[in-house]
């Protein structure tokens, strides 16, 4: 690895930070699931971490982020709190959607987080209606929509770029590459050259990064969203990653082989982000404590939520869209 120059210690040392309590925020919620308190799946992030702190650390909390169903440590990343987020997943009051949403549902308006999205490539249209309206409103802000390799060959992504593209919107779409659609590895199931290939297709300007280097992910990410912020229309970005554990939390991804992995683990995002900073002269001892704090938050936010009583049965019909009772109203 070539050790990088004049590199902002403090910078990477909060985006170190974050990546350390995405990855304890995942490793607790995979706990959760094994303790049978996280009821459904779950679609763990461990090995993207950089992506989402290199991106969320150039959106403001008023620009709108829409992610997919492998979206906490997006979540996390954009401000929401970590024990509201666990809540959530367990089902629990006092999570960000009341416990209703669960963890592909996700979503906390506060801090600008649109949704997570249990369905493949939906969060893209969506994201272009959001940028739609923060333009026609003249609002200073952008919009962030985040998705996999496998979102680019469904429909929504040609229709989302297209309007995007023939509105001049103010949206960042970001293809969060790991090499999968589920269990297909997606270059099997692409044509052409791929996400890159098919934004510039529509005439959006469009960069390819390293998505495990995290300053790498910032640095392109600040060129693209100074571009959108200043009128140029909608960007997009390939970040090229992995995801080290399976699909879901029950996956054991025997569809990849073992020494696959273990290579990929030697490119672990936070470990690469750790070497930087000691190349920069913090001291180990630093960097463990950093470590054990964001373990010790997330298990305190695990156990916190553990500990919290599920809703009451009453709250089942609260913020539910309703045209009247069908009994005494037809549609």
């Amino acid at each position: 690895m070539s050790l990088r120059r004049n590199v902002d210690v403090e910078r990477l040392r909060a985006h170190y930070r974050l990546m350390l309590r995405i990855r304890a925020f995942e490793e607790e919620a995979l706990r959760g699931l094994e303790e049978k308190v996280v009821l459904g799946a779950i679609h763990p992030s461990i090995g993207q971490e950089a992506c989402a702190a290199g991106i969320c650390s150039n959106l403001r909390r008023d620009d709108i982020l829409l992610s997919t169903h492998r979206g906490h440590g997006h979540t996390l990343a954009k401000g929401a709190d970590a024990l509201a987020m666990m809540r959530e997943l367990l089902g629990r009051e006092g999570g960000n959607c009341g416990g209703k949403g669960g963890s592909m549902h996700i979503a906390d308006f506060s801090v600008g987080m649109l949704g997570a999205n249990g369905v493949v490539s939906a969060n893209i249209v969506i994201a272009a209606g959001a940028a739609h309206a923060i333009k026609l409103k003249k609002e200073d802000r952008i919009v962030c929509c985040i998705f996999g390799d496998g979102a680019i060959n469904r429909g929504p992504f040609l229709e989302g770029l297209n309007w995007a593209k023939v509105f001049n919107l103010p949206v960042l779409f970001v293809c969060e590459d790991n090499g999968f659609a589920a269990t297909t590895r997606t270059k099997t199931m692409t044509a052409g050259d791929g996400p890159v290939a098919r934004a510039e297709s529509l005439g959006i300007p469009a960069m390819d990064v390293d998505g495990n280097d995290v300053l790498a992910v910032d640095a392109a990410v600040a060129e693209l969203t100074a571009a959108i912020r200043a009128g140029s229309g909608p960007r997009f970005l390939r970040a090229r990653t992995y995801r080290l554990t399976g699909h879901t939390g029950a996956d054991a991804a025997a569809y990849r082989p073992k020494e696959e992995v273990e290579e990929r683990w030697k490119d672990d995002p936070i470990a690469r982000a750790a070497d930087l900073l000691r190349a920069a002269g913090v001291p180990d001892s630093e960097l463990e404590a950093d470590r054990e704090a964001a373990k010790r938050e997330m298990r305190e936010a695990y156990e916190a939520a553990v500990a919290t009583p599920y809703p009451p049965a009453e709250q089942a019909f609260a913020d539910v869209q309703d045209v009247g009772d069908p009994r005494v109203e037809a549609f």
